[in-house]
């Protein structure tokens, strides 16, 4: 079985080069068949639920249920290439990001799912860069001014706005938007086939505490508690639990809205489900790489698609080198992932798996090519932003509880 080369990444980014490469791998729940798992939960309306859709496996339709989204997908990927910067990946440590930094706050950069839309983020776009707004900055105005006909400006700011996708939808003119070119997905094919496969029964949920199954205070005891606690909770779980112990007729209420005491067994959480097969996939589109351009010499473009593809490709395999999706949803390789590399006119070469050991020197050679032929600059320079304290006083710390 072939290693993917160089090579064969920048013939891909040719003109008439392969479509697309694939990798896909079957997944088993790590304590085995009979072990339910937990999909990606999702809002409708009031309620949370899972999505199922119809998919085509195995020769026939198939109910099957999203274990694990594109979006979630993308930003495994940016995670695992902002753990690859921390640990000083030579070619990733290269590569040009925007970092936003608010005074007593951890710092964000263009490459985590910390801030979703890349390049063109409210946090960056609000922010200023040497003293001036962030939409003044010449850098910033060339990147976000950059086309499909020449994305120069833009690889040397933001590279993965190029490769995950992004759009600047606020712009009232030139709404710059590039798709994703890498798509992934984590499908189970449900186990129940019939009408009652898209119902997950409700799983029970309960909380045991030994010695204060139960705690009953009085509005003068409660609020003696909350005081202790009252700067490490929100305003609206401060003034609920004020509400619940003042209204209360017997004179004292319950305190498990301050963690104590027990909580009876329920069945108010979505149940788990099974899966005869799960299958995790990834596609990298060439096809979508030729539609961006860096100018006018066909040498340095095909330079450039090659570098992102790279880094694409090398995102994939630090994303697929840990399985850590969620609670209750512990999964693990049924067997050796199937990678291939579309050959036009219905033909396929089959590859070898995806690991940092072959992305990893593909990526530093596609940056070596694109600065060779194409004059690009990645030299792991960073635009820096200060994020603008008006946003932080914004910040509405009940938002997830409405």
């Amino acid at each position: 079985m072939d290693t993917l080369t160089y090579t064969d990444v920048e013939s891909a980014c040719r003109a008439g080069g392969a479509t697309v490469l694939s990798s896909v791998t079957d997944l088993v729940p790590a304590a085995g068949p009979h072990a339910g798992i937990a999909p990606a939960r999702y809002v409708s309306g009031r309620n949370a639920t899972y999505a199922y859709e119809t998919r085509y496996i195995d020769g026939a339709a198939q109910s099957v249920v999203d274990i694990d989204g594109k979006a979630s997908q993308l930003n495994r990927i940016e995670d695992a290439i902002a753990l690859a910067i921390q640990e000083g990946d030579p070619g990733l440590t290269r590569m040009p990001s925007i970092r936003v930094t608010y005074e007593g706050h951890p710092e964000y950069t263009s490459f985590e799912y910390q801030l979703p839309h890349r390049y063109t983020d409210g946090h960056v776009r609000f922010g200023t860069h040497d003293g001036l707004p962030v939409t003044e900055s010449p850098a910033f105005i060339a990147a976000r001014n950059a086309t499909p006909a020449d994305a120069t400006a833009l690889l040397e700011l933001s590279p993965v706005s190029l490769v995950l996708g992004s759009w600047d939808s606020t712009r009232k003119a030139h709404q710059a938007r590039y798709r994703s070119c890498a798509t992934g997905e984590i499908i189970g094919v449900l186990a129940d086939q019939g009408e009652h496969g898209r119902k997950p029964s409700p799983r029970g949920a309960a909380r045991k505490d030994d010695l204060a199954p139960s705690v009953q205070l009085t509005e003068k005891d409660m609020l003696a508690l909350l005081k202790t606690q009252e700067t490490e909770m929100s305003s609206k779980t401060v003034e609920n639990i004020k509400k619940k112990a003042k209204d209360a007729k017997s004179g004292k209420t319950s305190a498990s809205v301050l963690g104590l005491g027990s909580i009876p067994p329920s069945l108010d959480a979505l149940g788990l489900v099974s899966c005869s097969r799960i299958i995790r996939s990834h596609v990298l589109t060439f096809s979508a790489l030729r539609q961006i351009r860096f100018g006018n010499d066909n040498d340095a473009n095909v330079a450039c698609r090659a570098l992102l593809a790279a880094l694409a490709l090398h995102g994939i395999a630090l994303a697929d080198e840990e399985l850590s999706l969620r609670a209750n949803c512990d999964l693990r390789e049924a067997g050796e992932t199937q990678v291939a590399l579309d050959g036009r006119r219905g033909t396929q070469r089959e590859i070898a798996p995806l690991t940092r050991d072959v992305t990893g020197p593909l990526l530093i050679a596609a940056i070596d090519a694109a600065q060779a032929k194409a004059g690009i600059r990645w030299e792991g320079q960073v635009f820096e932003v200060i994020g603008n304290p008006i946003i932080l006083g914004g910040i509405d710390a009940d938002a997830d509880e409405d």
